[in-house]
């Protein structure tokens, strides 16, 4: 079955009163500079909405998009990413900020897609990132990027060798592909049944191999 989405870009926010008031649940999406977020992004919503440059962390707003789904209305909300080295101390913090006012006070966030490059599986920096939103308890979504890079055959292994390593996901992280499109209908339909169900599973549970 395909998902077809209607989208739009609803919001570009630099500060937090810019922010659209919360009636309809959102999904965030959350991964490091240089990940492929923005080429995620847009072929999950269908569209080339979010601006893909070729300088990572070049993103400094937040930005949301407004989804009418089979599902009913939410946000897909792309946050800037993290890591970016060639950054200034300074905008880093106001970034930083800005991420952590979104986070921390926004009640119709239903679920943090959390991005990480398949080939490395989750850095140090992913890892605070999980125990942050898991303090704050928030649930999240490991979401593999880059799944081509690795051979269809070794993919099962290396998802399971980075389970083992120990990982914070509602559900068995999905391998995606902005490139080759592969995934992206999965977890189209996983976050149509994650909005229809009203569950929101503990971020402290644990995947299945």
């Amino acid at each position: 079955m395909t998902v077809h989405w209607k989208v739009r870009l609803e919001a570009t926010a630099f500060r937090p009163d810019q922010f659209p008031v919360q009636d309809v649940p959102e999904i965030a999406v959350a991964g490091r500079s240089n990940v492929g977020k923005s080429s995620l992004v847009n072929m999950l919503l269908g569209s080339r909405l979010a601006h893909v440059g070729a300088t990572p962390g070049k993103t400094r707003s937040i930005n949301f998009f407004a989804v009418e789904s089979p599902a009913g209305p939410f946000r897909l909300v792309d946050l800037p990413g993290y890591g970016y080295a060639s950054r200034s101390k300074g905008e880093r913090n106001q970034w930083s900020a800005l991420i952590d006012s979104y986070v921390s006070n926004r009640e119709s966030l239903a679920l943090v897609l959390h991005l990480a490059d398949f080939r490395h599986g989750l850095l140090a920096n992913d890892t605070a990132l999980q125990d942050w939103l898991s303090h704050l308890k928030l649930p999240l979504l490991v979401v593999f990027t880059k799944g081509d890079k690795i051979s269809k055959g070794a993919r099962r292994g290396t998802l399971q060798k980075y389970i083992r390593n120990g990982l914070k996901s509602v559900d068995v992280p999905i391998i995606t592909s902005a490139e080759k499109g592969d995934g992206i209908q999965d977890l189209r339909l996983f976050l149509e049944q994650y909005l229809t169900s009203g569950e929101r599973p503990s971020p402290e549970g644990s995947p299945e191999e």
